[in-house]
């Protein structure tokens, strides 16, 4: 009787769940009714407790953050398969974001309910789509507990801080990659690949009667087929499941201090933003944004319900889904330019149902100035304006590769963290390329996230031979990696590594000029070239800036010269046509 026992005991532990089986994983957000979030150590712990408990789920640390503690990412795949190249081969991968600030807590609550109810069965597991999670992405942030920074949110009780242990918001450093978060964030996502992406926030900016608002990243900018997918299918799809669940959602509120029903346009999530980001790699990207005044409970169980609906989305497309995205670089290698600036596009509009509340401006009896007063006692359906459509104002011509020099090995770092591939020269070489010289820029005038960011850049471009040296960089564009190696190192486009300062030293001289010597020089270079002086006479006549400055003139001169440092102002990425 007691083999018999032993034996039964045995198979009980085999069984194909790990320990644990009739564990109910009640989280603080159930226990608290709705009106508590976790602490950062509690959402690891379950996740950790939920990976021992089930083989469909595997919990793993990659990267640091600025805190000192690692990224998790958790897994849930019921094939227990969890090596992201062979899940690519047969099935589509979910991503999902959580804790970027960690205020906005809705997400972290609602992945935690999603992925034990999956696991329990509560819910249908997914089929051929996998799903991955950054737990809590702002860790230093999440650590930072309080319950005043959310001035306008209604609860949770306590939550984390916006920035994060060195106070970077980390959506602003998708490509700047100043923070480890960020670091290794684009180590996850390039070993990941997501084919849809979930970034959960929680919105500011104007009252309504939506729980929910979606923020999809710009089509027009997505581009293509796969553009028009997520604009004309996924996007409708979505409200649609939702609506039919009584979950209403619009677009994303997109105005401050004034009412929504005098139109609004779309966001443009740069790549500095993390749906900006993973367009790049032609992933379908949105944002959830939940309305920061609706009770908590309500904002969390909107949230589950939105990731449920993304997850049959993908499931029902996942295979026209894999094809689009496949398309999309093919057709992106085809082309021969790719726009880096956009604007909105004014001939194009969506009429939106839009549920607000009657607003007005009303004297202030605290400032006496004019301020926006919100009457929730007065709903509405209007027609309001949405403008979703973009132009590109700026378009650049797609070159074969790029040069870089191998001194600039603060450029090379986030390449390589981006898995692009990058080749060495094996020796000095002569190439003939397309160079930038900066000719005019502006630059910001506050801090901005750790940087004066520029803008508004002008260049002036040449063919040029340039010697290379063994060790310098070249990087074709003909890799996955093609959108994120335009949009960073073209120094026009808006989040480029030289608007993000990563190449200012170039802005400044270092060799000049003493007035006393230079200028008998200079008398003297004019006189040996006429056409020089004829320039000079003609800047003198119409410039009266520049006629009533003498070291304005002997600077002009001196920058006509050969002893002007060819450094100063010149772009050190170099492109071969």
């Amino acid at each position: 009787m007691k083999k018999l026992i032993l034996l039964f005991l045995i198979v009980m532990s085999c069984s194909s769940e790990k320990t644990n089986q009739n564990a109910d994983f009640i989280t603080v957000f159930e226990t608290s009714k709705g009106t508590q979030t976790p602490t950062y150590d509690e959402v690891i712990d379950f996740y950790k407790n939920l990976a021992k408990t089930y083989d469909a789920i595997t919990i793993e640390t990659i990267g640091e953050t600025d805190s000192g503690k690692p990224l998790h990412v958790v897994t849930l795949n019921p094939d227990n398969n969890f090596d992201f190249e062979k899940i690519r081969e047969n099935k589509r991968i979910l991503m999902i974001n959580n804790g970027i600030h960690p205020g906005e807590s809705d997400g972290i609550d609602a992945t935690m309910l999603l992925f034990r109810d999956l696991v329990q069965g509560t819910i249908e597991m997914p089929k051929s789509t996998v799903l991955v999670t950054i737990p809590v992405y702002n860790v230093g942030g999440s650590l930072n507990r309080n319950s005043s920074t959310r001035t306008n949110q209604n609860g949770p009780e306590a939550y984390g801080f916006r920035g994060n242990a060195r106070n970077y918001d980390l959506n602003r450093d998708f490509i700047k990659t100043d923070t480890k978060n960020a670091k290794a964030f684009s180590v996850i996502f390039n070993q990941v690949r997501p084919d849809v992406f979930i970034d959960n926030h929680v919105s500011n900016g104007a009252d309504y009667q939506y729980t929910l608002t979606h923020l999809f990243t710009q089509h027009n900018k997505l581009g293509g087929a796969l553009g028009e997918f997520l604009h004309t299918e996924m996007m409708p799809q979505l409200e649609q499941k939702l609506g039919e669940k009584d979950w209403d959602i619009t677009p994303y509120v997109n105005v401050f201090n004034r009412t929504p029903e005098q139109g609004f346009s779309q966001f443009m999530d740069s790549p500095r933003y993390s749906t900006g980001y993973t367009t790049l790699w032609n992933t379908l990207g949105m944002m959830v944004e939940t309305h920061m005044l609706k009770p908590y409970k309500q904002r969390v169980e909107g949230t589950y319900e939105l990731m449920k609906s993304m997850i049959e989305i993908t499931e029902g497309e996942g295979e026209r889904i894999s094809e689009l995205r496949q398309n999309a670089l093919a057709e992106l290698k085809s082309k021969k330019t790719y726009p880096l600036q956009w604007t909105i596009d004014t001939t194009q509009s969506t009429i939106l149902q839009f549920k607000g509340y009657e607003g007005q401006m009303i004297e202030s009896d605290l400032t006496g100035a004019q301020r926006l007063k919100y009457d929730r006692t007065q709903p509405f359906t209007k027609e309001v304006t949405y403008k979703n459509y973009m132009t590109p104002t700026l378009e650049v011509d797609i070159p074969k590769s790029y040069v870089i020099p191998q001194g600039w090995w603060n450029v090379i770092n986030p390449l390589t963290l981006n898995d692009i591939v990058i080749q060495k020269l094996e020796k000095d070489t002569t190439i003939t390329v397309t160079s930038y010289k900066i000719k005019n820029y502006e630059t910001r005038t506050r801090a901005y996230e750790g940087h004066y960011p520029h803008y508004n850049v002008e260049i002036e471009s040449s063919t040029e031979k340039v010697k290379f040296r063994e060790g310098d960089l070249l990087i074709n564009t003909n890799q996955r990696g093609c959108r994120y190696l335009l949009e960073t190192l073209e120094p026009q486009a808006p989040d480029s590594f030289f608007s993000w300062n990563f190449f200012d030293t170039i802005l400044q001289q270092k060799e000049g000029f003493s007035p006393y010597v230079w200028e008998d020089k200079a008398k003297l270079l004019l006189t040996q070239n006429p056409k020089l002086q004829i320039d000079f006479n003609l800047k003198k006549s119409f410039d009266e800036d520049f006629a009533n400055n003498w070291y304005a003139q002997l600077d002009w001169i001196h920058k006509q010269s050969i002893h002007y440092e060819k450094a100063h102002l010149q772009y050190p990425v170099y492109r071969i046509e």
